[in-house]
């Protein structure tokens, strides 16, 4: 949160603006939302898919209401 609070208050300096994102990259880069992917099982991935799509559907139709 320091590196978002320090992109406000950069304001209308390009250098601190540089600054303040970089710190902000690199929280995200520290969080795993940015970067090099971290995951390697080679699984397919079905987010953004309709759960009867994909293998759950079984699952889905049991727990949907």
């Amino acid at each position: 949160m320091d590196a978002r609070r320090a992109v406000r208050a950069a304001g209308g300096d390009p250098e601190a603006m540089k600054l303040a994102r970089a710190g902000v990259q690199a929280a995200k880069e520290a969080l795993g939302e940015r970067g090099p992917v971290w995951w390697t099982d080679r699984a397919p991935d079905y987010n953004r898919r309709m759960a009867r799509n994909t293998p759950y559907a079984d699952w889905w139709e049991e727990t949907a209401v």
